[in-house]
């Protein structure tokens, strides 16, 4: 039996448990729900695989629930009654820690209508981090970046072959000790399996598998920048007779956010001493970079033969792992651009208002581009609304971990961590 691969949601799971009667576990298929799940369940009823389990919530949904605490009722959006029947039973009960629901799809508004507020909390799972994966020693912690804490690491080095391996392999605990080959055949399977059914299945609306493809190749073509909804459906006119409407394209792109497919990087809110013009639309990202890889049928000697987007599939699996660490610091990641002026990859924000800005350079001669970078964003927002930044930080493939003289760090991805 395979070892269970610690992550970092474990300790936020177990408190949530602690404190209210029910946790959804939400996250892309293959993430490790389910695993992550039965480390804390007592009992448990799995309606992807179990057809008498589906019948049974069917007819009478109230049964399922019946079992140890915590129960684990795993893709639950599969009958959608379960919900208020989960509800009424937390309020029955008077008891933490009595469900884990799991599910890979958000379902519709009206499904959770009752909200279960606080009877109920989500907790999103992501695929593995490098962290959790066993490729970063977790010596630069996020967390105490927010705290005003310099980084330090020792020397990390992810030769670009090997990153590029890493990108395309991806963060899914069940392949991570794959061969490669085999990895990249069950990538390619999971975004084939996207456009045929698990798109359909969130909403029960019928869309065209072929269009699915072509839509997640644009994604894939554009992974790591901010390209508009009109431009992704030109692109798909380009190459489908038929084409397709930006309204068309939003709402396959909905669709596929509630899959939890594609997670985009919203844009951060923020107060500027200047009178620059922020542009507010996300920079698009696939929930692992090895989505967009595999929706274009890469290799690792492909993207090693495109160092730019070899690039922009590093700044995605960055994007990823801060996700990640974020959350357990009970932060957020959003990105910055200026019109025509200034980017900065990732702006990380604590709830009480803290910041750190990260750029994202995959060679270290690009180190002095993003510190500059980073310190003219420093310069342009409003400390007296916003704070001065807890750090400034470009994260590279390799090298030491250190502060420069001029305040910016410099983080190896392989010393990143929680």
């Amino acid at each position: 039996m395979r070892r269970y691969l610690p992550r970092t949601v474990d300790l936020e799971m177990r408190e949530l448990l602690g404190a209210t009667g029910c946790v959804v576990i939400e996250g892309v298929r293959g993430c490790g729900k389910t695993t992550t799940a039965r480390e804390l369940a007592a009992s448990e009823v799995l309606l992807d695989i179990d057809e008498d389990a589906r019948h049974l919530a069917e007819a009478d949904p109230a049964e399922v629930l019946k079992g140890s605490p915590p129960r684990l009722i795993d893709e639950w959006q599969l009958e959608p009654r379960i919900w208020n029947h989960v509800r009424r039973a937390v309020d029955d009960r008077r008891a933490p820690g009595q469900f884990i629901l799991t599910g890979s799809a958000i379902p519709a508004d009206d499904a959770t209508r009752h909200t279960g507020m606080r009877r109920i909390v989500r907790l999103r799972l992501r695929p593995m981090s490098l962290h959790e994966a066993g490729r970063s020693s977790g010596s630069i912690s996020l967390k105490r970046l927010l705290a005003g804490d310099p980084p330090r690491a020792g020397q990390h080095t992810i030769p670009l072959g090997e990153l590029a391996e890493l990108i395309c392999r991806g963060g899914w605990p069940e392949s991570v000790d794959w061969p490669l080959a085999r990895a990249l055949r069950a990538n390619r399977g999971q975004v084939d399996e996207v456009a045929r059914v698990d798109i359909r299945g969130v909403d029960g609306v019928r869309r065209d598998p072929q269009r699915v493809r072509l839509l997640l190749r644009s994604l894939a073509r554009n992974v790591g920048t901010a390209v508009a909804t009109s431009k992704l459906a030109a692109d798909l006119g380009a190459r489908d007779k038929g084409g397709m409407k930006p309204h068309t394209a939003a709402d396959y792109l909905n669709a596929l956010e509630r899959i939890m497919i594609v997670e985009n990087q919203p844009a951060w809110a923020t107060h500027l001493r200047s009178r620059a013009v922020l542009r507010k639309r996300p920079v698009r990202h696939f929930v692992d970079p090895s989505l967009a890889v595999a929706a274009l049928g890469a290799d690792p000697d492909r993207l090693l033969r495109d160092f730019r987007f070899l690039g922009l599939l590093f700044e995605s699996l960055v994007v990823r792992d801060l996700r990640v660490y974020a959350q357990a610091a009970d932060a957020e990641v959003f990105h910055y651009h200026e019109n025509g002026r200034l980017e900065v990859d990732a702006v990380v924000q604590a709830r009480d208002g803290r910041w750190a800005a990260f750029e994202v350079k995959l060679g270290p001669q690009m180190v002095e581009q993003g510190a500059r970078n980073l310190l003219r964003l420093a310069e342009r927002v409003d400390p007296e609304v916003v704070g001065p930044p807890q750090a400034l930080g470009v994260i590279v493939a390799s090298g030491y971990g250190y502060t420069r003289p001029d305040g910016v760090g410099v983080m190896p991805i392989g010393a990143l961590g929680p």
